[in-house]
């Protein structure tokens, strides 16, 4: 991995990749990004991107493709069935995760429905380390229940903890006790935990946990879509994975699980998403849902132009070169925000920064959606889209009870290689203006709160008229600038 120092002493990342294809950015006037996200009902999926300066929304879809990606798309084979692209694909994920049996999707949860629809049962149970919104939908829709167990270090804002997305043994092995084993639908683990912060779980923990289920027969499913900052996290951070390779290190974490599924619109740069499975039985299980729902076994709703893509895309993230892009460029905006007081969750993860918005904005209550009250306000003041991961992507219970998120985050998501030093300097600078203004920023309510993944298209409008009152103290602050 590349590790080079600067003379005047600064330390800053350096890019392991030049520029070749620009896209055009656009930064429109403050009132024109109130108006924008008023009439996107303060949800930032909502929002044009034309409308947008910055899109840190998501690392999904959004990468950079390399210019080896985008010279395998040229060779595709474009056949209905047996496609020399699917092969080349089907050898490739072989070839990094010792797994017999391939599925492809349109995306990661596509993956999630068929492994929901195939294991789940109504009142199983999944333990997990930490839920994703689309994966506690689709197994609650099966009938089935999930049960956080990460360990408590995990839910520290401020820590030094190198691996909170561990999940806690002790509690995996009380819920097995309490439930029955045959009960316990399948044990999944999300490499790198979205929901808090983009944290990274340890091989080891992954080895324990791959014992506790030989002991109980269950299986091991992995949520493999941020594996690759995970994997340059193992590298940093593990002593037992120092001296391995990146594809050393993917092949120890791969022979302990069953099943590997993953959104390919985060691992590999490309759209897709696929299911690894080391079982012919699981397979042969799960296979007659994907013509049904995807698309032929040989493409799975992916274009096969992204399939090449994908397959160069899973090459280039053995590279640790490659992989370290993003955790590098997150960690140096962590550290340049804590430097200015504003409240951050460390250590830095992978995926994004994350915002703490309990401490950001401690005067609003959650049930009026800070995270997603801040999110509103620095696109206002910045054109960055950001999202909300908080209460506001929670789902209610059924009887209507609204549960208080663990956390309450704005995720500024850093896609792989297209955002430039100066752009993060950029929203460091506004968000540090808006810590210093954030009593101006107040909450937000519904005014159109669908029952199924709200956040994604729900309307909120703010409790008062403080998007105003935030627009004029920037005329103030910044006069004419945009």
């Amino acid at each position: 991995m590349a590790h080079v120092k600067f003379f005047s002493g600064e330390q800053v990342p350096l890019e392991m990749h030049k520029v070749r294809i620009v896209q055009k950015l656009n930064l429109v006037p403050v009132e024109q990004r109130l108006a924008a996200i008023t009439e996107a009902g303060n949800n930032t999926f909502l929002l044009q991107n034309k409308d947008v300066f910055m899109d840190m929304l998501t690392d999904s879809g959004v990468n950079a493709m390399s210019d080896q990606q985008q010279a395998a798309m040229m060779i595709a084979d474009d056949s209905y069935a047996g496609s020399a692209t699917y092969t080349r694909l089907e050898r490739k994920l072989n070839e990094i995760f010792g797994m017999d049996y391939f599925l492809p999707t349109h995306q990661g949860r596509a993956c999630e429905n068929i492994l929901a629809q195939t294991l789940v049962t109504q009142g199983s149970v999944v333990p997990m380390n930490y839920h994703f919104t689309t994966t506690k939908a689709h197994i609650t829709l099966n009938g089935g229940m999930v049960e956080e167990i990460i360990s408590d270090k995990g839910l520290e804002v401020v820590s030094a903890h190198p691996f909170k997305g561990d999940m806690d043994v002790a509690k995996l092995e009380g819920i097995i006790a309490k439930h029955g084993a045959d009960k316990i639908a399948f044990v999944r683990m999300e490499a790198g935990t979205n929901l808090i912060g983009g944290q990274p779980i340890s091989l080891q923990n992954l080895a324990d946990i791959r014992r506790v289920c030989d002991e109980h027969k269950l299986l091991l499913v992995l949520d493999a879509s941020l594996l690759a900052d995970n994997l340059y996290f193992l590298k940093q951070r593990e002593e037992s994975c120092k001296a391995l390779s990146i594809r050393e290190i993917t092949r120890k974490m791969a022979d302990l699980c069953d099943i590997i599924y993953f959104s390919a619109r985060k691992l590999g740069c490309a759209r897709g998403g696929g299911i690894c499975i080391r079982s012919k039985a699981v397979y042969e299980k799960m296979r007659g849902l994907v013509p049904l729902y995807e698309g032929f076994l040989t493409y799975g709703g992916m274009s096969v132009r992204e399939m090449e893509a994908l397959t160069v895309g899973l090459d280039e993230t053995m590279d640790e070169d490659m992989i370290s892009q993003g955790p590098q460029f997150i960690a140096y905006m962590v550290d340049e925000l804590q430097k200015h007081g504003v409240p951050v969750i460390t250590p830095a993860g992978g995926l994004g920064c994350h915002i703490n918005v309990m401490q950001f904005l401690d005067h609003i209550p959650q049930a009026q959606y800070p995270a997603g009250a801040l999110a509103s306000a620095l696109y206002i003041v910045s054109g960055v889209r950001g999202m909300e991961r908080g209460t506001l992507s929670e789902q209610r219970d059924p009887d209507g009870t609204e549960p208080m998120a663990n956390m309450e985050l704005l995720r500024l998501a850093m896609p792989r290689r297209v955002f430039t030093l100066s752009q993060v300097k950029y929203v460091v600078d506004r968000l540090v203006w808006l810590y210093r203004n954030r009593q101006l920023v107040e909450g937000l309510q519904f005014t159109d709160e669908p029952a199924i993944l709200r956040f994604f298209y729900g309307r909120l409008a703010p409790v008062s008229g403080w998007q105003q009152k935030l627009v004029e103290k920037f005329r103030t602050d910044f006069g004419d600038s945009l």
